[in-house]
């Protein structure tokens, strides 16, 4: 487990779900893991249980990824990890008719906004040594239409597209700096426990959820960090501006049965 050994990596939106995951999975494989979140007692929590450093980022602010650039200057590995969907206090109309501009630029200032800021973080602090990984966390939603969720899905899918102008950029410059992006699908997070709730019924609701999915489950986030893992590593030095779905399937074709 030394995949990442003596690598300094940076996770956003790491106090949970997916980027606890890969937290913890960096620094497993030996790295050296910043563990950065907006909600502090949550992230110093995790990243006390993890082993590894904590920092309170809110990916929003130009002024928090300066003061990251000034203590933590050179880089190896980043993940942009951080997002929202924007229904997180509730519902809120976000469909292309009802959505507010408000709402609608709340979701793209940390999804969006967030990880450009720490992809241009990312090209100062590894182009020294002319080297590094980005890894962007976009979702299976930046590869298709949600229309209940119109700020989410587009916001996820100009991730997606950044990822490839940044890969582009780099490779220009002549510096061996990757940037993929990783697009999970129904993974079993926190963010799903209001709709699966407790009780009998909760299995139910589960099958009903990834009905659609060929292999019929949720995904683990340890299923995404293990592909993240393989993005930050010396073994993926030839992958740039890729996307890789991790969705059980969903997107390979039709969502019919397998068989």
């Amino acid at each position: 487990m030394t995949r990442l050994n003596g690598k300094t990596c940076v996770v956003t939106g790491a106090a949970r779900g997916i980027g606890r995951a890969i937290a913890a999975r960096f620094h497993a494989e030996g790295a050296r893991v910043i563990l950065t979140d907006l909600d502090e007692p949550a992230g110093a929590a995790a990243a006390a249980a993890i082993g590894c450093t904590f920092r309170a980022l809110d990916v929003r602010e130009e002024s928090d990824w300066a003061h990251l650039a000034r203590d933590v200057p050179a880089l190896d590995v980043l993940v942009n990890n951080a997002g929202v969907t924007g229904l997180e206090a509730g519902a809120v109309a976000h469909d292309p008719e009802h959505a507010t501009l408000a709402d609608w630029r709340a979701v793209h200032r940390v999804n969006l906004d967030g990880t450009f800021l720490g992809c241009r973080y990312a090209i100062g602090a590894m182009k020294a040594a002319g080297r590094g990984a980005i890894v962007n966390v976009s979702s299976r939603s930046g590869m298709v239409g949600v229309p209940g969720a119109a700020a989410y899905a587009a916001s996820k899918a100009a991730v997606r597209n950044h990822s490839k102008s940044v890969a582009l950029y780099c490779a220009q410059q002549g510096w061996a700096i990757r940037c993929n992006s990783i697009h999970p699908g129904a993974i079993l997070t926190p963010m799903w426990e209001p709709m699966l709730g407790d009780g009998p019924a909760r299995a139910e609701r589960m099958r009903a959820l990834v009905a659609d999915t060929p292999l019929r489950r949720f995904g683990e986030a340890e299923e995404v960090a293990a592909v993240a893992v393989l993005l930050a590593s010396d073994e993926a030095t030839y992958l740039t501006g890729a996307e890789l779905t991790i969705d059980g399937g969903l997107l390979a074709g039709s969502a019919a049965a397998p068989g």
